[in-house]
């Protein structure tokens, strides 16, 4: 992993929205790449940036972060307890289980833990999200702007649902599930694809305003989702890490942008990587 060096201040960019494929694709992708999470927990745990050490403090906002697949909020305790330490507060999604219509998920649960955030702590919310979650995170920040300071994804698919075959397998039985459990009219005959026209997938397409800065952390190692969908198309948002998928949510390289980000900096490698900076 490459050595991670002091940050480095920038304004916050402004990103265009990301063009969404309606298409579903199954892409032959090195799943077994997600085997060296261990690793990348082993580095995190002796990382100076797991203590907070060499990276900005926090001004006391609120932090959401939401789970990505198949996953809760549990696996995602260290990653909060992180974000308290570095000064932010932060909050559990509420979305229990991530295999509902995400629409609903924001709807009923998500709008509720953003808006608890932003009267408890009086600023702002910044939404922190693994894969599906960076999604659903975008998809409420353009909801509800005037609520959340910034979305910051990691391995989370904007730009259409280009995964391995197995994880599409089982997006669509869990498809299946939510027809079955929701009544006629609550979702859309479309929902959990990329043709579905509800306002998750219709908020994505729409700009965020400038005072929503967004990060989008990808990685050419990814072996759930193509990496070339987890970008904006932006430059100056899109921050390529040395990471596995799943191993997002321990890596420290990872943990050292998104604190860099979360106070609207940039670290110097992530500057030095940037196309004409080398």
């Amino acid at each position: 992993m490459p050595a991670r060096r002091r940050g480095a201040s920038r304004a916050p960019e402004v990103c265009e929205p990301p063009q969404v494929r309606k298409s579903l694709e199954t892409v032959p992708l090195p799943i077994w790449n997600e085997l060296l999470i261990g690793v990348e927990m082993l580095y995190l745990r002796v990382s100076p940036v797991y203590w907070g050490l060499g990276v900005p403090p926090g001004d006391g906002s609120g932090v959401v972060v939401i789970p990505g697949f198949l996953m809760n909020d549990l696996y995602l305790t260290e990653f909060r307890s992180w974000i308290n330490r570095l000064g932010y507060k932060a909050y559990f999604s509420g979305i229990g289980l991530n295999a509902d219509c995400p629409n609903l998920l924001i709807q009923y649960k998500l709008n509720a833990t953003i808006q608890k955030a932003y009267k408890e702590t009086g600023r702002k919310v910044h939404l922190v999200g693994h894969s599906l979650g960076g999604v659903i995170a975008r998809a409420a920040a353009s909801q509800m702007p005037a609520r959340v300071a910034s979305v910051i994804s990691m391995g989370s698919p904007f730009r259409g649902v280009s995964l391995h075959s197995a994880v599409l397998r089982a997006a669509q039985l869990v498809r299946g599930q939510i027809l079955q459990r929701h009544e006629k009219g609550v979702v859309l005959p479309a929902c959990y694809t990329a043709a579905c026209t509800c306002n998750f997938l219709e908020s994505l397409a729409v700009k965020l305003p400038k005072s929503v800065s967004q990060t989008a952390i990808y990685t050419k190692s990814d072996g759930i989702v193509d990496w070339r969908v987890c970008q904006t198309g932006d430059a100056g948002c899109d921050f390529e890490v040395s990471a596995t998928h799943i191993g997002m949510a321990f890596n420290p390289i990872v943990f050292d942008l998104v604190a860099h980000r979360l106070a609207g900096k940039t670290p110097a490698w992530a500057l030095a990587a940037k196309p004409g900076n080398a």
